[in-house]
C-alpha cells in the first residue's frame, strides 16, 4: 500500500516531464501524509490540436477519497489506497474509474516492514535511477451537505515486487511514462482497456533504503527523512492476501 510519500524534484522537472501548466505552484515536500493536500495531473481542460498549450493541468486534490454518494463523512473510512484488482467494479471506486482517472508525481513513497514484537522499519522507496514519476490515481469531486466541495482522491495499489515484496505485499501501481495519455483517456479509454497498464511494475524498478523513525511523525518534513540508517536484520515475510479497504467497499 501507499501511506507516505515525497514529491522533491523542482517544480520545472515536474512540469517538463509530464507536460502540465500548473506546476510551478508546488514546492518540494518530503513526508506527504493522508488528509493533506496532493498535486495530482490531468488533461489539460481544454486544448485543440496542434496547439502549443500544455497537454496536462496540475491541480490540488486532498488525500483521502469520498465517493460522491457519502451522507456522512465522519461514518465513512479514509480511502487513501484502491485495490486496482477490484477498483472497477467496487461501489467506491466504479466511477472514478471510468470518469476520473489521474497521475500523482512522485519521487519515492516509504513503507514499513514489521519486526519482531510491535517494532516496525520504515524505507524510503525511490526509483532506482531517481527522477519523478508517476502512481496511479482516482479522484472524485465531494459535495457536502452546506453546498461546499472538495476534490478527494487515492492512490491505486498492487502486488508487490523484487526486494519490496519482503517489505510489504502491496505497493502503488506505478504508470510509465508511454501510458501517460491512454491512462488519463477516460472517453475512449475504459477500465478494461487500461488494465494492462496496473501491472506490477518489474522486480528491478525501485530501490528500498532503510531510514529512521523520523518519517513516523508528521511534523518532520526535512530532506534528512531519506538519510539511510543500518539495514536491520531481514526476515522472510509469510505470503499475506489483504484487501487494502474493507470488503464493504
Amino acid at each position: 500500500m501507499c501511506g507516505r510519500f515525497a514529491l522533491t524534484q523542482a517544480p520545472i522537472v515536474v512540469e517538463e516531464h509530464f507536460a502540465a501548466s500548473g506546476v510551478d505552484a508546488f514546492p518540494p515536500r518530503y513526508n506527504i501524509a493522508p488528509t493533506q493536500p496532493i498535486m495530482v495531473v490531468g488533461p489539460a481542460p481544454t486544448r485543440e490540436a496542434g496547439s502549443n498549450l500544455p497537454l496536462r493541468h496540475a491541480f490540488l486534490v486532498r488525500w483521502g477519497f469520498i465517493p460522491g454518494w457519502v451522507k456522512d463523512v465522519k461514518q465513512f473510512p479514509m480511502l487513501i489506497n484502491a485495490r486496482s484488482e477490484t477498483a472497477a467494479e467496487k461501489a467506491s471506486f466504479r466511477a472514478a474509474m471510468r470518469h476520473r482517472r489521474v497521475l500523482i508525481p512522485a519521487s519515492g513513497f516509504y513503507e514499513w516492514r514489521k519486526l519482531p514484537g510491535k517494532r516496525t522499519q520504515p524505507y524510503w522507496i525511490r526509483p532506482r535511477h531517481g527522477g519523478v514519476f508517476a502512481f496511479g490515481g482516482l479522484i472524485e469531486t465531494y459535495s457536502e451537505p452546506g453546498g461546499s466541495e472538495i476534490d478527494t482522491g487515492a492512490i491505486l495499489t498492487t502486488a508487490a515486487t523484487g526486494e519490496l515484496a519482503a517489505i510489504h505485499d502491496r505497493a502503488p501501481v506505478v504508470v510509465m511514462p508511454e501510458d501517460y495519455t491512454r491512462w488519463l483517456d477516460c472517453i475512449t479509454q475504459e477500465p478494461r482497456d487500461v488494465s494492462d497498464i496496473m501491472r506490477p511494475i518489474q522486480p528491478d524498478f525501485f530501490e528500498a533504503i532503510p531510514v529512521s523513525d523520523k518519517v513516523n511523525k508528521v511534523a518532520n518534513v526535512g530532506p534528512d527523512l531519506q538519510d539511510k540508517v543500518a539495514e536491520p536484520p531481514v526476515t522472510p515475510r509469510a505470503s499475506v492476501k489483504r484487501d487494502d479497504q474493507l470488503s464493504l467497499f
